[in-house]
């Protein structure tokens, strides 16, 4: 009899159902994409657009901080774990395609901000799309493609993630520049608005024809467990926690280490066109544009050679390939991180930071596909909630708020916001190497044991 201990070991009417054809799962991927490039298209733009909000608003290196990082997963910390629930229960194409209407209403609003706290709450809002979508987009993934093919399509679909970066520098910088000619724009509607608000008001807005695309999706059948022997249809919350109670050697390395790998990128990558601006004196439309071709060519070509590499150390007979690759990928990107910043010039930064970035996103699809594998189809919702909480209240949370929190406190001089990426690589790097190593064994053992399930 299959016990919580195990709930794997069910065998599914729905294991025995043919898989999606390649059509539908990759048109599926498609749209996740697109919702990947609105997303981080709405987030980067707020990094170009620190020094003339720090301007109007009067604030300081660290609410910055605050706006870029923490505000924006607080609705994910008090509502992600139910919205994952309802995930595991409901028709998640649904949830996927409100969340992502709400977020981009959300980023338009930020436009609308006039002081630090509307523009604390207009980013709060933002966070329901992360709420909504992650958990939905992972848990749909696993069920439109087999175990062996995940990493792929999670690569590819990281071109979302990749495309997004780059476009919101390329295209936030250009409009940037479009409207700085003049203090204030006037937008139908609206009335008159500074160039900034005017600016997130137009990026944000391209979201809700994503949304729409959401609803043709299809809902595909749930694989891996269906219903638990002994349980109901859905594991409760106190059920999902025995289950990562007894596998806490694996999920607590695995979640403890990307979270602090985490809080590294996104800081570095929240700070990064700041750094450039203050201390090489560029141009936000200068950075956008050489910045952001190098995301789009650095990081598809990195995505795609991570999901290689783990599907050659699958093959090769390593059940720890998806965490292996992170770890490979954080032995370069670690030094990196600390050396760019700290460049003599603008070029010989940029070639650190474009060599990094690659590296760096190495992990996109072994990462991503490395907790879906060895999780049950019915707890999925609920451990991407907390794998995802991690990521955003631990990473996107702390990591733009440890740069400036090094800028105003440590060195005072927010010159020195260079030393400042250096230090957090520097203290934090190491040590998520170090848990991401202690998390392959025990990641590898999970993983041969989910082999059963199917």
């Amino acid at each position: 009899m299959a016990t919580m201990a195990d709930p794997g070991v069910a065998i599914t009417e729905a294991a025995t159902k043919p898989w999606p054809s390649p059509r539908v799962a990759w048109y599926a991927v498609f749209v996740f994409s697109l919702s990947l490039l609105i997303n981080f298209l709405d987030r980067g733009i707020v990094g170009l657009l620190v020094e003339p909000i720090k301007t109007d608003l009067e604030l300081s290196d660290t609410q910055m901080g605050f706006i870029l990082g923490f505000a924006f997963v607080t609705f994910y910390a008090v509502l992600g774990l139910p919205i994952a629930r309802l995930i595991d229960v409901g028709t998640r194409r649904t949830i996927f395609g409100i969340g992502l209407g709400l977020w981009s209403l959300m980023t338009a609003a930020c436009g609308l901000a006039g002081n630090f706290w509307q523009l604390f709450a207009a980013r709060i809002g933002v966070g329901v799309g992360e709420a909504c979508t992650g958990p939905a987009t992972f848990s749909m993934l696993a069920d439109l493609f087999p175990r062996e093919k995940l990493p792929r399509a999670l690569a590819v679909l990281n071109f979302g993630f990749t495309t997004g970066n780059g476009l919101a520098l390329i295209i936030g910088g250009t409009v940037i520049a479009l409207l700085a000619s003049t203090p204030t724009v006037h937008v139908p509607l609206l009335g008159e608005l500074r160039s900034w608000q005017a600016t997130l008001v137009i990026v944000g807005l391209p979201g809700l024809f994503v949304a729409a695309l959401a609803f043709t999706l299809p809902e595909p059948i749930r694989r891996g467990t269906g219903r638990i022997a002994g349980q109901g249809e859905v594991p409760s919350v106190r059920e999902v926690a025995a289950y990562v109670s007894t596998y806490r050697a694996c999920y607590g390395l695995m979640i403890t280490a990307i979270a602090l790998k985490t809080v590294l990128s996104f800081g570095q990558a929240a700070w990064t066109p700041v750094f450039y601006i203050r201390v090489f004196d560029w141009t936000p439309v200068q950075f956008g544009l050489i910045q952001g071709s190098i995301i789009l060519v650095a990081g598809p070509l990195g995505a795609v050679f991570g999901g290689w590499l783990a599907e050659k150390l699958a093959r090769r007979g390593h059940d720890d390939a998806n965490m292996r690759v992170v770890f490979y990928s954080s032995f370069f990107v670690v030094p990196l991180s600390v050396l760019f910043p700290l460049m003599p010039s603008a070029p010989l930064a940029i070639v650190v930071g474009a060599v990094n970035y690659f590296c760096a996103s190495w992990v996109l699809g072994p990462q991503n596909a490395a907790m879906q594998v060895i999780t049950p189809n019915r707890m999925r919702g609920q451990l991407t909630a907390l794998f995802l909480f991690a990521f955003n209240i631990i990473g996107f949370g702390l990591g733009p708020l440890m740069i400036p929190l090094f800028t105003d406190y440590v060195f005072g001089d927010e010159m020195m916001i260079g030393w400042s990426l250096a230090s957090v690589g520097a203290i934090l790097g190491p040590i998520a190497m170090f848990v991401i190593w202690l998390s392959l064994k025990p990641y590898g053992e999970r993983l041969a044991a989910a082999r059963e399930w199917d």
